[in-house]
């Protein structure tokens, strides 16, 4: 029996699962840094950093009076945030990124399993913007076309007395 055919009592190998076997064969920094954005976003959302950051802000202000609001006072905050936030940015787009293919992925697979879908939709993200809006205004006509198809009726909520 060829190694791709699941076993007679066995389930066949589930999409998730392939795409887990072939990245833990080229496991490396992409994932570390994949694993470390998602935990670190995860922890950077939560209250308890939120209001860490804000106790540093106030420990910042409160001593603005010792330091005489000093040029070197001012620059220990806008040294820290403009770090913060430079590195920050690159988190917050791994993660962007990661839910956008993840939804990109479940909509692929919603359209695949459709059976009156389009699957040359599967991907659509990629096109080009011209390509993108020429496909919404295929969409606004069909969508055009249902609507004047309804019965004027219908399209109207009953007034009660």
């Amino acid at each position: 029996m060829p190694a791709t055919q699941p076993k007679k009592d066995e389930r066949p190998p589930r999409a998730v699962d392939i795409a887990r076997s072939e990245s833990a064969k080229r496991a490396g920094v992409s994932l570390w840094f994949s694993n470390f954005a998602a935990k670190a976003s995860a922890a950077m959302g939560s209250p308890i950093t939120f209001l860490l950051a804000i106790g540093v802000i106030m420990v910042w202000a409160v001593t603005g009076p010792m330091y005489g609001y000093s040029d070197t006072w001012q620059l220990i905050i806008n040294t820290g945030t403009t770090i913060v936030t430079f590195l920050m940015v690159f988190l917050i787009q791994n993660t962007q990124n990661r839910d956008a293919k993840a939804l990109h992925l479940k909509l692929n697979e919603l359209i695949h399993a459709g059976t009156h879908a389009h699957n040359e939709l599967i991907d659509v993200e990629k096109l080009s913007d011209e390509e993108l809006k020429a496909l919404d205004q295929y969409y606004m006509r069909i969508r055009a076309e249902c609507e004047r198809r309804q019965p004027v009726s219908s399209n109207k909520p009953k007034k009660s007395t």
